[in-house]
């Protein structure tokens, strides 16, 4: 993997995923989840919501990379709330 440039920021970027995905099957394995109607128009489980949120982060970042001059850290708050939203009443 040489080629890629791997900044710490990267490597904890994608070790986050990594954990999360970790953490969401455990925990489905331990404790299964149904399928449940939320705000969102389908019904969804748990992975279909984190899925879901991480697509909303992945776009809303890229939004206010290319219409603000923002910081990206404000980016990332607003992702958070958005994604905690969408796990509990999605």
């Amino acid at each position: 993997m040489g080629w890629m440039a791997w900044t710490l920021p990267t490597a904890l970027f994608f070790a986050g995923i990594a954990a999360l995905l970790v953490v969401m099957t455990v925990w489905q394995t331990v404790s299964p989840g149904r399928e449940r109607k939320g705000f969102l128009p389908i019904s969804t489980s748990r992975g279909d919501r984190l899925f879901i949120g991480l697509l909303a982060a992945a776009y809303g970042h890229l939004l206010v990379l290319a219409l603000t001059d923002w910081p990206l850290w404000i980016a990332t708050a607003i992702c958070v709330a958005g994604m905690t939203i969408i796990m509990k009443w999605g």
